[in-house]
């Protein structure tokens, strides 16, 4: 949509009734540093709209529709120090977002259907750290549920997130995916080994049973196959006359 624009600093779309933005609308304007998108009709945006906005230093989506903005969509801005996303529809912010926006200084957030969940924790714990004043931190309010209708954003602790789930770092994510295939082949190799002895003893019981029922014969009847003989010939027969 640019080609040719690479000098490109600053970008005004604002209140172009745009629905959607290309994936690649931006791609070539590597020295952009101020963008404009607010009072649009945007629902939704593709992720890795705005990597390639590596020197973005403002990024306005206000007043638009969207109801998700997830991590990908903004991937690494590592200059971004002002993110609008006022009047929208969001509810939260996942931490991986916030975590990729190490220069984030300013961001306004009011006008949008917080939902005060364990979802919101990320938001309230960049909040406290980024205090703001006190007309602008007002007006972040939850609208759900229904107990915490109109409580701010700000006034949650971090104790209030205790009964929330942690999320597993990337190194705890790598140890679980690294156990389950050594967990699996390794219970594999113990059932094979305790069948292979249970099979050896099997067999070593069949064994014995062979040897100790010829022996056993042998003690009850001494004299073996030569008396069972002797006793039918016509001489025992006299004998016994």
């Amino acid at each position: 949509a640019f080609a040719g624009a690479g000098a490109l600093l600053y970008l005004d779309l604002r209140e172009n009734r745009l629905r959607s933005v290309h994936a690649r609308a931006f791609w070539g304007l590597g020295v952009l540093q101020w963008l404009d998108l607010s009072a649009n009709q945007l629902e939704t945006l593709s992720p890795g709209t705005f990597a390639p906005l590596r020197a973005l230093r403002f990024l306005s989506l206000a007043g638009n529709r969207l109801t998700l903005l997830e991590p990908s969509i903004l991937g690494a801005l590592p200059l971004l120090r002002v993110l609008s996303l006022q009047d929208n529809s969001l509810s939260a912010l996942e931490a991986r977002l916030l975590n990729s926006l190490p220069a984030l200084d300013v961001l306004r957030l009011r006008g949008n259907p917080w939902a005060c969940s364990c979802a919101l924790r990320p938001l309230c714990t960049w909040l406290r750290k980024h205090p703001r004043p006190a007309s602008e931190t007002e007006t972040l309010l939850c609208v759900s549920p229904r107990r915490q209708t109109l409580s701010l954003l700000t006034a949650f602790p971090d104790a209030a997130f205790r009964h929330c789930a942690q999320p597993l770092a990337a190194r705890d994510l790598a140890v679980v995916y690294a156990l389950g295939p050594v967990s699996f082949l390794a219970s594999l190799a113990i059932c094979l080994a305790l069948g292979t002895v249970l099979t050896a003893c099997s067999a070593r019981r069949r064994r014995r049973r062979i040897t100790v029922r010829p022996l056993l014969r042998r003690q009850l009847d001494p004299e073996g196959p030569a008396s069972q003989e002797g006793a039918g010939s016509p001489a025992a027969a006299a004998t016994q006359a």
